[in-house]
């Protein structure tokens, strides 16, 4: 198994290290079952295609990376074993494409130990022997990488229940995984979109392929008369869920007339004064500097608005 130190690895040097393989935290996506991030999304990030989304900022992040040692130690607290970090980017023998940076090892056991914390709404998540499935999965996708027996995983929820379980490997999972795994990065390596969804990414994907068109009418498939429904149905529910919305918020700004905010049971309604913004009037600039906005102006990207009439 070889590795990559990180102990002086900038934060933008791992990032650009991620993007040349598979970690734990990706596996979630590329099987599709991720509630933040699409293959086709995951996809783009791994070709270079857009940039990930930095996620240091974040509050959730944030407190996860600074209770990750707070979470360790208690580890070590409650069941006597000690742990130490594994400061490097580990990577599978033979899929080099897999790697692992882990939280912690486990010393005098072949194991590994996975730090997370949790709000107080995912708290059912963890009831029993349950472990959310991406994290299970990130799990056992380390110890494919790894080779070791069995990974631990402790939880700070809402900052005041702590869980810790124990996840034994598991064969069959992993072969899957690698199978799995194989075939997404095929994909990134070929530069061959998967499959597109109703998301955000691949609506990008489909612009950076195709961003312009060449002025031809074709004749579309049989399919496209199912989607060409899908669409229309779609727009119409959209259209009246959004009529429903402002119906919905008009009467509730009705109530609340000029005060700032409303209680209603646990909920509180707020419709509040936010400073003016500027904006900038090219007209009267054009008007009053003829000929030298031309100069700071570039020609925009190739872009299709699409319609179904």
């Amino acid at each position: 198994m070889s590795a990559i130190a990180t102990i002086n690895m900038s934060h933008e040097d791992w990032i650009e290290t991620r993007k040349n393989g598979i970690g734990g935290s990706d596996v979630a996506a590329v099987l599709g079952i991720s509630k933040y991030k699409s293959p086709i999304a995951l996809w783009l990030e791994k070709t270079g295609m857009v940039e990930p989304e930095d996620l240091s900022e974040k509050e959730s992040v944030y407190w996860g990376n600074t209770l990750e040692e707070v979470v360790a130690k208690e580890f070590e607290r409650r069941t006597g074993k000690k742990v130490k970090r594994r400061n490097a980017i580990l990577f599978h023998p033979k899929h080099s494409y897999m790697f692992a940076n882990v939280d912690r090892l486990v010393v005098g056991e072949k194991a590994g130990l996975e730090c997370k914390t949790a709000g107080w709404r995912q708290e059912s998540r963890w009831e029993g022997d349950e472990v959310p499935d991406e994290y299970y999965l990130q799990c056992q996708h380390y110890l494919a990488v790894t080779g070791l027996k069995k990974w631990y995983i402790a939880v700070l929820i809402g900052g005041q229940i702590f869980v810790w379980k124990e996840i034994p490997r598991n064969e069959e999972i992993i072969r899957m995984l690698i199978e799995k795994e194989a075939d997404f990065w095929s994909l990134v390596e070929t530069r061959t979109r998967p499959a597109i969804d109703g998301s955000e990414a691949s609506a990008e994907a489909l612009k950076r392929e195709l961003p312009s068109s060449n002025g031809s009418t074709i004749d579309l498939p049989a399919d496209a008369a199912f989607w060409i429904e899908q669409y229309e149905t779609g727009k119409e529910s959209l259209k009246t869920a959004e009529e429903a919305v402002r119906l919905a918020e008009n009467h509730l700004k009705e109530f609340l007339g000029e005060n700032e905010a409303g209680e209603c049971g646990e909920r509180v309604v707020i419709w509040k004064s936010t400073k003016p913004r500027e904006s900038f009037d090219k007209a009267k600039f054009e008007k009053d500097y003829p000929g030298i906005y031309q100069n700071y102006t570039k020609p925009g990207a190739p872009s299709r608005r699409f319609s179904v009439k």
